[in-house]
This record gives C-alpha cells, structure tokens and sequence, in this order.
C-alpha cells in the first residue's frame, strides 16, 4: 500500500442541514497526514431495479469507480427506526450488484454517527455492520463513534464543536488508517 490512504466517505442522509453530512466534512478536516477523504454525495443514485443491474445508471457507474479506488470507506450514518435510512441500504445494493462484482469486497471499513437522542445511531451502526458480512468489508471495532445530542456537538453552521467528539473522530480515522495498511499488507 502507498504512505498516501484514500477514504471514500459517504453519509447516509440526503437532508440539508444533516448532522451526519457535517460529522463527514469534520471527519475531512480531522484527517492524519497523508491521508485524505473523498465524498460521495448519494443525491443522484436511483432506486435500485435489478433490471438494470447489467447496464447500471452512469451515478451508480461513478459510485462503484469511486468504492474501487479507495483504499477504505467511512460510513456515517443516522438512524431511521432503528436501522440505516433507505437511501444508503440502496446505495449499499447498487454497488454490491452484479452479483459477483461487488465493489465493497475487501475493503476495510469505519462506521460513525449522529443523532439527536441519547443513544445516538448505535442500532444503526449495529446494523450496518450486519450488512458488511455479506458485503466482505473489514469493520473497524474501536472506537465506535456515536454521536449523541447532535444539536449541541455541532454549530449553527453545521461545524463540529464539541472536542471530545473531535478526538473521538481523530482517533476514529487514524485507527482506520493502521487497520487499512495492516490488511493491504497481509500476505495472500
């Protein structure tokens, strides 16, 4: 693997405003050296139609490019009744699709969140990790980031202000890091 670590980010929420978009942009800021955060925004991936699964929308194309060119991939994810929202189960089958060419295989994988409640996203992220066995991505275990009480950890502006949390996304992201080059250079 080179020094320099590609992470593909994607948030699982669509919303303007959304708490787990800004937990993405912090996590670009917090990166360690060397290392850099690609995001991909879900906006343009259509509902998934396994009729189209051999001849896949050009944004579906792009999204699959982009999971293949990263050396891991960072997931932040709200939480709807008590899963992950639809339009990143979507995301996540378009690209495990055609079968035997999924773009997810292999990879080593972080997971974050945030939330208004109490418990944060922590189902959700249970959850996702459940759907990463069938995909064959490598979860990172520690630290779990789940981001309770969204409203006061971040600004008006979206801007991440709470320092532990902070930390907690730093140490998140330089974990994956470590966990990513160890898996590259495992011996096949």
């Amino acid at each position: 693997m080179r020094s320099h670590v590609r992470i593909l980010g994607i948030a699982g929420s669509l919303r303007r405003g959304s708490y787990n978009q800004a937990a993405l942009r912090a996590a670009k800021l917090l990166v360690p050296e060397n290392v850099e955060i690609d995001i991909f925004q879900l906006d343009e991936i259509p509902m998934f139609n396994e009729d189209d699964d051999k001849r896949p929308p050009s944004s579906v194309v792009e999204l699959k490019k982009r999971i293949r060119r990263a050396d891991a991939v960072l997931i932040v994810t709200p939480e709807y009744n008590y899963s992950i929202p639809g339009i990143l189960k979507n995301a996540i089958d378009w690209a495990s699709r055609p079968r035997g060419d999924s773009a997810w295989s292999g990879k080593p994988a972080a997971v974050m969140g945030a939330s208004l409640g109490a418990i944060g996203t922590a189902r959700a992220q249970y959850h996702l990790r459940q759907i990463f066995v069938t995909l064959n991505l490598f979860p990172l275990n520690q630290p779990e980031v789940i981001i309770a009480d969204a409203a006061h950890r971040f600004d008006e502006n979206g801007t991440l202000i709470h320092e532990p949390t902070k930390q907690l996304i730093q140490e998140l992201l330089k974990n994956l890091v470590n966990w990513t080059r160890r898996i590259s250079s495992a011996p096949a």
